[in-house]
């Protein structure tokens, strides 16, 4: 058995994680008789079915990951949370592998593939990195691929949170890709989520007004007050000046992280030196009419500890403002 490997196996072995089929090592001019004679004597090992590493011991999470998308054949990428953990965007790594091949391709071949989760797409070859190894599908996609994966639009929402907020992508980039999808869940609220941060705090801000304040007879704020903020003018969403108190609302999807951070940064300005004491309201608290009812359940709760404040149902069933 030769000791030594042709050149081209020892490249493309490097840049697979030390991992290889059968198929390319043959293609590449290695003897059958020899991928046989290694596995004989422990040289490699087989990771899958025609897949081999080179190297004996327990297979690292980059050598798990290429056998994987090896064994799915041509055109394979990293998708869903194996993605997510290779963008940066999960502080943790799933046991299962997903990988997304195209749909044309039959899925009986993949049943048997332990720790394997195997999805399909119509678009695969469009959502795929251009430029990553192993192949992975682009940020933004990803991104929507969990959202559909999602139990709950808090989850999918927080998705976006992490993929913004860590300087992954952004809104307008994973609003493009979106309008790419015929079919996708949670549409209009997802497009709320990511609109220009103006709009995105337009329309959070008439929901607050039309939906939390005025139906559940909350004391009216006064709305953009104006307050010295250290070096200059600053102005607040809704301020209850008799509460020294103010609801902010945050479009945070759509924000970048640094934004986020010049918000908290005024917020205990306001705290120390104006004593405002400030609340955020984001897309959640205002998604829906259970939302909605919670927050100013939230908010009159919150002024009644810091002076006399009105509230009452709104009328829906189960709201729970007192």
């Amino acid at each position: 058995m030769p000791t030594e490997l042709p050149a081209r196996v020892r490249q493309l072995l490097a840049r697979q994680g030390h991992v290889i089929t059968r198929a390319q090592a043959i293609q590449l001019g290695l003897d059958p008789c020899v991928i046989r004679n290694r596995e004989r004597y422990g040289h490699w090992q087989r990771l899958e079915a025609g897949v081999y590493a080179e190297f004996t011991g327990a297979p690292e999470r980059e050598a798990e990951i290429w056998a994987a998308l090896l064994r799915a054949g041509p055109s394979a990428a990293l998708s869903h949370w194996t993605a997510a953990e290779r963008h940066g965007l999960s502080d943790r790594s799933r046991p299962a592998i997903h990988v997304t091949v195209p749909i044309a391709r039959h899925p009986a071949r993949w049943t048997a593939i332990p720790g394997v989760i195997v999805h399909r797409s119509r678009s695969l070859e469009r959502a795929v990195h251009p430029a990553m190894s192993p192949p992975c599908t682009r940020v933004e996609d990803t991104v929507l691929d969990l959202i559909e994966a999602s139990a709950s639009f808090e989850e999918a929402y927080d998705w976006i949170c992490r993929a913004i907020g860590r300087r992954r992508t952004t809104a307008a980039r994973i609003r493009d890709v979106m309008a790419a999808r015929p079919r996708m869940r949670w549409r209009a609220d997802l497009e709320l989520a990511l609109g220009d941060a103006g709009e995105v705090l337009s329309v959070l801000e008439r929901r607050y007004v039309r939906y939390v304040e005025r139906p559940h007879g909350l004391p009216s704020a006064t709305r953009q007050a104006r307050v010295w903020h250290g070096t200059g003018n600053r102005y607040l969403d809704n301020l209850y000046d008799e509460y020294r108190a103010c609801v902010e609302i945050d479009g945070a999807a759509a924000h970048p992280a640094d934004e986020q951070w010049r918000d908290k940064d005024r917020d205990r300005w306001n705290s120390v030196h104006q004593k405002i004491d400030t609340i955020r309201i984001g897309v959640l608290g205002l998604r829906t009419r259970e939302a909605q009812c919670a927050m100013a359940a939230e908010v009159a709760a919150w002024l009644s500890g810091r002076g006399p404040a009105t509230g009452h149902p709104c009328g829906r069933e189960g709201c729970p403002v007192p």
